[in-house]
């Protein structure tokens, strides 16, 4: 802190000298012609290469041109500066101060395009996974993605650390109780971590399944290095720690085979044994020639006698697990039943009460 108030204060006496009025206009010039220069290069050549990039059929050239143009453009004032501290010829201390400055700004445009390459390169690997049909990719994606930009960034700020001249491991050594208390708080991060690792060995479930846990129910949209990101059907985004993810109980309804419809069907008492046999036999059959039931296990049986109705048990499974088409069957199902009551004369049955009034 001390070099950086003696760097300034030596700055404000070198502005205070008349002699270098024209080497700050100078300064002044150069950053000016800078700023021209680009947007001379994103007016110009950055519209020029731009067309040529749309003219071949990849396009890694298109996100490689979007990585590099804003770290490119950004170099053009880093370079302004840079030259512009050197026609200044400022004191020392503080030309040593602002260089290191313009040092830590050429590192940070370096790293931040390759903070932006890492994005298009997992920009281009979502699109492969997305060409295989397993789903293991998907979720290794993410982890991915975020692992790069995670590397990337402590690369850039270890460089930064050091080019001001500070031993990053003697920083870290010296950390003390602070580095203990760092190890602490970061064991929530850990744990998360090998969740995720768990979940990956483990594959209970994969981008795009429809889950069930005690926290929450939807569908998989993310799995992070952190949590993974649950979309509910009220559309609310749920984000899930993976540690707790990985130790709870995950119910995938996306992974059944066959999906169960059942339900009891209470018909009058005015309907004889004859009719309630033909009915049975009836919609036992429709249910056996139906193509989107699925023949292995279907169950209809007159259960029993109950309080207002008698009543037909229907035990069956569906071929479909999506919900949509599983609504569509059994609303077609539904459909079929009702024209078989209906063509036999017989009524659903509804709660009702006899009351018998003695004289």
């Amino acid at each position: 802190m001390e070099k950086v108030i003696a760097g300034l204060e030596e700055f404000i006496n070198y502005l205070s000298a008349n002699e270098n009025l024209v080497r700050i206009v100078g300064a002044m010039l150069i950053i000016l012609l800078s700023l021209i220069l680009r947007q001379v290069f994103v007016k110009v050549v950055i519209s020029i290469l731009k067309r040529l990039t749309k003219k071949t059929k990849s396009r890694l050239d298109d996100h490689l041109l979007d990585v590099v143009n804003p770290p490119l453009c950004f170099s053009f004032i880093v370079l302004g500066i840079s030259i512009s501290i050197v026609v200044l010829q400022l004191p020392q201390s503080t030309h040593d101060f602002l260089m290191n400055i313009v040092r830590s700004l050429l590192a940070y445009t370096v790293f931040w395009a390759g903070y932006r390459a890492a994005g298009a390169i997992a920009l281009l690997l979502q699109k492969f996974t997305e060409k295989t049909e397993t789903k293991l990719d998907d979720m290794i994606y993410p982890l991915i993605k975020n692992g790069i930009k995670t590397i990337v960034v402590a690369l850039g700020v270890v460089v930064i650390v050091e080019l001001w001249g500070y031993n990053v491991t003697g920083l870290l050594a010296g950390l003390g109780l602070g580095g203990l208390a760092f190890a602490l708080a970061a064991k929530d991060t850990a744990a998360n971590l090998f969740g995720s690792i768990t979940i990956m060995l483990d594959k209970p479930f994969s981008t795009g399944d429809w889950i069930k846990t005690p926290h929450v129910e939807g569908t998989v949209e993310e799995m992070g290095f952190r949590s993974t990101r649950v979309r509910t059907f009220a559309q609310a985004l749920v984000t899930i720690p993976n540690s707790t993810m990985s130790n709870d109980a995950i119910i995938n309804w996306s992974r059944m085979g066959k999906r169960r419809i059942t339900y009891r069907l209470g018909l009058t008492y005015a309907t004889t044994s004859k009719q309630m046999e033909t009915c049975v036999e009836k919609i036992r059959s429709m249910l056996k020639e139906h193509p989107q039931i699925h023949p292995q296990t279907i169950f209809v049986y007159f259960e029993g006698f109950g309080d207002s109705s008698l009543n037909i048990f229907l035990y069956f499974f569906t071929k479909t697990t999506v919900w949509e088409d599983f609504l569509r069957v059994q609303e077609d199902v539904n459909l079929k039943i009702m024209d078989i009551v209906e063509q036999m004369g017989l009524s659903v049955a509804f709660p009702s009460r006899s009351i018998y009034i003695e004289k």
